[in-house]
């Protein structure tokens, strides 16, 4: 039964699109093609995790052509859980992008073009999630990278089309690196099923391992903007309408983190790169905060936190034990809905108060105190003050690595371990600083300090390039508003069921640190 659904995560969204493009001239036809297929997708979501965490793991073998020869599709936990968040939170983002488009007669999101658009980036995701092979994990990246072009240049305006091109490049350039990769492991090894894989890799010299290993982790790097390759992502994700904004910010980043999750603890389980890991950990961490403190733009300044906070998911994987992967995966979820609830709470922000800026904006708690808690909420959250998820998920990542300290100390390692982790701390304070800041002045501060506060603040913090002028729109649609409210307390249910799920990433983990559960999935009568 379950097996039947797990092609369909993919098909369902395909099919919407091409039955949207088909209905190019009929936007109500479209918004309940893309509505009705991504709720199906959240419901056969929600039964594949329930069916696998029950103890039935589900393997598919495409067309029938059996592994390694076909195309494998496999749902474990961290499939499932994955699959789940990300169609909850696309689901939303499709309903907050509706209403806005429907308000703003369709000027940043034409509906021909978004629509089918939309549905092939959520194919692109969900395939990159369940995919068995590195080939088919390279075909889900280009699925949702193609569709991202288009998502990020509408509305054709210079500054988006600059950004844009910007951000193709990079993705073309970590495509290369992705392929070429591929082509090198193929050659190696004869193979690209990862399930296979876990086995031939451990049987190459270890200088050859470690070019592959480099080579797949710079690929993903880029895709998840870890230091030193996330340069490109403040100056491209800001450029874009709110809500293609919102799921770039939160998903694309993370289906980057999820593909290193894999590699390391499958394909390179035997070939070690914890230090790496945790001093690339470290430095994302810290860079990206201490660029999103010199922002006066909240775009810009949630594009860095969005850098500065994939760090402590690598610093999970670097950590390598079954504490640090299952806080990374409880750190996954709460960082999509977190980062995706902010984002769209800018695009409010930005509709009511006509800027996103801390120079352009007061008063807004007097105007929308409504709006000042939908903020205010996700940004302690992601700030990491208790009892709240991003706290519960740092306090995982600094137990793990605390443990893992000790284990290293007879290595001699030890400091690093701890070195990250202060940086961690560190991070989590500036966060919080940076975004009860923005608070602060775009909500508490009276309209009659904003003059006199500008000519101190312009010294010290920079606008967005080329930042255009917005106009205030006092009319906020309902169900963007509902949209919002819909994912702030999402998060807050990943609070207070913080223990199940908490146990359920736990579970997760486990599978994923012994490889051999994963191997006899896809091969249950061993490696041929």
């Amino acid at each position: 039964m379950t097996a039947a659904l797990v092609p369909l995560v993919v098909l369902l969204p395909l099919l919407g699109a091409a039955s949207a493009l088909i209905l190019g001239r009929h936007r109500r036809a479209q918004m309940v093609v893309s509505t009705t297929v991504l709720a199906g997708v959240v419901v056969i979501a929600a039964m594949l995790l329930i069916a696998v965490d029950a103890g039935a793991p589900t393997v598919v073998a495409v067309g029938g052509w059996e592994a390694p020869f076909g195309i494998v599709l496999v749902v474990d936990r961290l499939s499932a859980m994955m699959l789940l968040i990300s169609a909850i939170v696309l689901l939303v983002v499709l309903l907050y992008a509706v209403r806005q488009g429907v308000a703003d007669r369709h000027r940043e999101t034409p509906v021909s073009i978004f629509h089918p658009s939309y549905l092939i980036l959520s194919a692109g995701v969900f395939d990159a999630f369940i995919a068995g092979d590195l080939f088919n994990l390279y075909v889900g990246f280009e699925i949702l990278l193609s569709a991202s072009y288009v998502l990020l240049t509408l509305g054709g305006t210079g500054e988006r089309i600059r950004a844009g091109v910007t951000y193709i490049i990079v993705s073309l350039v970590s495509s290369l690196f992705f392929l070429s990769a591929i082509a090198l492991v193929y050659g190696a090894t004869g193979t690209v099923n990862m399930a296979q894989l876990s086995v031939r890799i451990a049987e190459l010299p270890a200088n050859v391992q470690l070019i592959l290993h480099l080579l797949l982790l710079i690929a993903f790097g880029i895709k998840a903007a870890i230091f030193p390759l996330s340069f490109w992502l403040p100056d491209s994700y800001p450029t874009a309408p709110a809500p293609v904004t919102a799921v770039f910010a939160g998903l694309l980043t993370k289906v980057g983190v999820y593909a290193i999750i894999r590699t390391e603890t499958l394909i390179f389980a035997e070939n070690d790169l914890t230090v790496l890991l945790l001093v690339v950990g470290g430095l994302t961490m810290l860079i990206g905060i201490l660029g999103a403190l010199t922002q006066a733009d909240i775009k810009r300044l949630l594009s860095f936190t969005l850098v500065s906070h994939i760090g402590y998911m690598i610093f999970g994987i670097g950590v390598g034990s079954q504490l640090g992967y299952a806080a990374t995966i409880y750190y996954v979820v709460h960082h999509i809905t977190v980062q995706t609830t902010l984002f769209l709470t800018t695009g409010l922000i930005e509709r009511f108060g006509g800027a996103t800026s801390i120079n352009r904006l007061a008063g807004l708690l007097k105007a929308s105190p409504l709006l000042a808690i939908l903020f205010f909420i996700p940004a302690l959250n992601l700030g990491g003050i208790p009892p709240f998820s991003g706290f519960l998920g740092k306090v995982g990542l600094f137990l793990a690595g605390a443990d893992d300290a000790d284990a290293a100390d007879a290595a001699g390692m030890a400091w690093l371990v701890w070195a990250v982790i202060a940086a961690g701390a560190i991070t989590s304070l500036i966060t919080l600083y940076a975004l009860t800041r923005f608070w602060n002045m775009a909500f508490w501060r009276g309209r009659r300090e904003l003059e006199g506060y500008e000519s101190v603040l312009l010294g010290s913090v920079q606008e967005a390039p080329e930042g255009a002028t917005v106009t205030a729109t006092r009319t906020t649609p309902v169900m963007m508003v509902a949209a919002t409210t819909a994912l702030v307390v999402v998060t807050l249910l990943l609070t207070a069921f913080a223990g199940p799920i908490f146990d359920f990433a736990d579970r997760a983990a486990a599978g994923l640190i012994d490889p051999a559960t994963y191997v006899s999935l896809v091969f249950p009568g061993g490696i041929r």
